[in-house]
């Protein structure tokens, strides 16, 4: 019998990880974004933790701070959206191939009707990847009433395609289904019991000089509505900070979603990922290992991306250096979180490169290479 292969135990060449640190210190020069908190750990054990630049630039300036909190945007996909429906799949109020319908029967209109959670979960339900719902709705229900109406873009099942309109669905599931609100269910659920205190919807108008600004106003997305001909007359116009940057979430659903709208610190997900590094990662746990073992699976086989619940396998943007188990998010504001199981290793960089203006896209060059450099920093211990 072949003995089983040990996994290396993994630490940090300090050399190499300086030339992480320089990246990011150029990058900011260069205008990438301007600033960024930078945490990384091997083992649920911190073995850098930076603050780099500017938290805010106009209209007046702040020094990025280590606890410095941001705005997730998508990143909230895996850490709430996700996270809610594996509860309730805990729980069993649902299973993954559940037909979206069953509980929110007015789905089951222009061919949605056989649509399942675990496609919302997996971006392969043939929706749209975004709507100005806020356009045509103003309130959480008239958004869902305008999302059922909507018709596909692709057949349920035979493609991933990105979308923000299915997995804010899950938010409303969530409504449906326990008659509570997402925050309420995560708040009590997830963020208390893994002692996230700086994790939230809404974060209140005192927690706003820790909060790093995204854009002024919403001029990204007004471009976006104007290039489709709609018409809408609530645009803000200052610089926001504590604000959720997304349209859809801020102007339709009340500043809570399943597919953005989360506030958090880079320590605060650690604790969340933590929870993803299986028996050797430290602290408590709200999802079972069995549950994370499937949310960290391919469900896309042959769909051209591998997607697990909520999660990107092998994201693009971790770059080429980390192993094949490696999975994460990002987020529009500039946020990412990539997690590589195979060695114990958590990468949380969060940035405000939307600030003052969404445009600039720099960060789709610096994350891949700033992974690159951390991954080969990693030597084995010993």
């Amino acid at each position: 019998m072949s003995p089983v292969p040990v996994e290396p135990i993994w630490a940090i060449e300090p050399r190499r990880l300086d030339k992480a640190r320089a990246y990011l210190d150029q990058a900011v020069t260069a205008g990438a974004f301007p600033g960024a908190v930078a945490l990384i750990a091997i083992g649920g054990r911190v073995v850098a933790h930076w603050a780099i630049g500017r938290a805010q630039l106009e209209p007046a300036e702040r020094p990025m701070q280590p606890d410095t909190i941001f705005d997730l945007a998508s990143l909230t996909k895996p850490v709430a959206g996700a996270t809610a429906a594996l509860l309730l799949l805990e729980d069993g109020a649902w299973s993954l191939d559940d037909p979206v319908a069953r509980f929110i029967p007015e789905f089951a209109v222009r061919g949605k009707q056989a649509i399942t959670l675990r496609q919302l979960l997996t971006h392969s339900a043939g929706l749209t990847a975004w709507i100005p719902s806020y356009a045509f709705a103003r309130d959480p229900e008239a958004a869902l009433d305008y999302i059922c109406s909507l018709p596909l873009e692709y057949a349920p099942g035979s493609s991933v395609e990105y979308s923000d309109v299915g997995f804010s669905l899950i938010g409303h599931l969530v409504r449906r289904v326990t008659g509570a609100s997402l925050d309420g269910l995560l708040t009590n659920r997830v963020w208390v019991p893994l002692g996230m205190t700086d994790t939230a919807y809404l974060p209140p108008v005192v927690l706003r000089p820790r909060i790093a600004a995204t854009e002024r106003g919403n001029r990204f997305e007004r471009a976006m509505v104007a290039g489709r001909g709609a018409a809408f007359d609530a645009w803000r116009d200052h610089v926001l900070v504590g604000e959720v940057n997304d349209g859809n979430t801020h102007y339709a659903l009340g500043g809570i979603s399943s597919h953005a709208g989360l506030f958090s610190s880079a320590a605060d997900l650690l604790r969340f990922a933590t929870m993803y590094l299986g028996d050797s990662g430290a602290g408590p746990r709200v999802l079972s290992p069995g549950t994370i073992a499937v949310a960290k699976s391919n469900h896309t086989e042959g769909l051209g991306s591998a997607r697990g619940l909520g999660w990107e396998l092998k994201p693009r943007a971790g770059g080429d250096l980390l192993s094949a188990r490696a999975f994460g998010h990002t987020g529009f504001t500039g946020t990412s979180l990539v997690i590589d199981p195979a060695r114990q290793l958590v990468i949380i960089l969060l940035t405000n490169r939307t600030h003052p203006d969404a445009t600039n896209d720099l960060i789709a060059t610096v994350r891949p290479r700033f992974h690159n450099l951390v991954a080969a920093s990693l030597v084995p211990e010993g």
